[in-house]
């Protein structure tokens, strides 16, 4: 985020829950860790004693472990996965957060990220909001296209890019979503981009162009600017070119 933005809302994002054992009540029966299928719960010697315990990173909160407690000695409280903001930019209002380290659960991040981002378009009249998805089909990725008019899909001409291009195409297509293709950096293999070009054309999904591998986007970052602030020569004028393809059908759908 650029030092010109300003944070105005924020909070602490909530997914799952955290599962301790309150070793006072616990009577060391092993049912827990028994019922358990992600060997989260260790049996561990203590001078001499058996007790158990829950590993918090192999834990899923799926509160199995709880169910079958007879002594009352599991403990459960909501974990904390992450933190939720709303900036004021330069360009606009901003939706986003930040998950933890190896935390769970999001999609269901990005699900509010997306409802924030909805709530503050219609308090402030914006008539759309643009979601930047994650890469892959993953939880977050379909949490993204949930309720889009349209969705824009950049990919890279490389075997994995093409392989992961049939699988976004496929949620899109599941969800009833129009999409449009962008290659990244497609002069780095312009077979592998022309092989993207047919995919689309096979599909019936629009090619909506190309974009070359150039340094002025690591440059333009270094100075918290986009490229199309920090460049003013063909580089940006085709980041206009897409843009513009994509307006007119975001507007067309809307």
């Amino acid at each position: 985020m650029c030092i010109r933005d300003r944070v105005i809302e924020g909070g602490y994002f909530s997914g799952g829950v955290r599962v301790e054992i309150n070793q006072d009540k616990c009577t060391s029966c092993g049912e827990c860790e028994r019922v358990c299928k992600f060997s989260a719960v260790e049996k561990k010697d203590i001078a001499g004693e058996v007790k158990f315990f829950i590993d918090p990173i192999a834990c899923e909160g799926c509160g199995t472990c709880l169910l079958v407690c007879e002594d009352d000695a599991i403990k459960t409280e909501d974990a904390i996965n992450g933190e939720w903001f709303i900036s004021d930019t330069r360009l606009g209002p901003m939706s986003h957060a930040k998950l933890g380290v190896a935390e769970e659960n999001s999609g269901r991040l990005v699900t509010l990220v997306r409802n924030n981002g909805s709530r503050i378009a219609g308090e402030k009249g914006i008539d759309g909001v643009l979601i930047d998805g994650a890469p892959g089909t993953g939880c977050p990725v379909i949490s993204s296209l949930t309720g889009a008019d349209y969705a824009l899909i950049v990919t890279e001409p490389t075997v994995s890019g093409i392989h992961d291009l049939k699988r976004v195409l496929e949620v899109t297509r599941h969800f009833n979503i129009p999409a449009g293709v962008v290659v990244n950096k497609y002069d780095l293999n312009e077979k592998m981009t022309e092989r993207v070009k047919e995919l689309a054309q096979n599909k019936n999904i629009e090619f909506i162009g190309v974009i070359p591998y150039d340094k002025k986007f690591t440059q333009a970052q270094m100075q918290g600017l986009s490229v199309v602030e920090y460049d003013k020569g063909p580089l940006s004028e085709n980041i206009r070119h897409i843009w513009n393809k994509v307006n007119k059908n975001f507007i067309k759908k809307t």
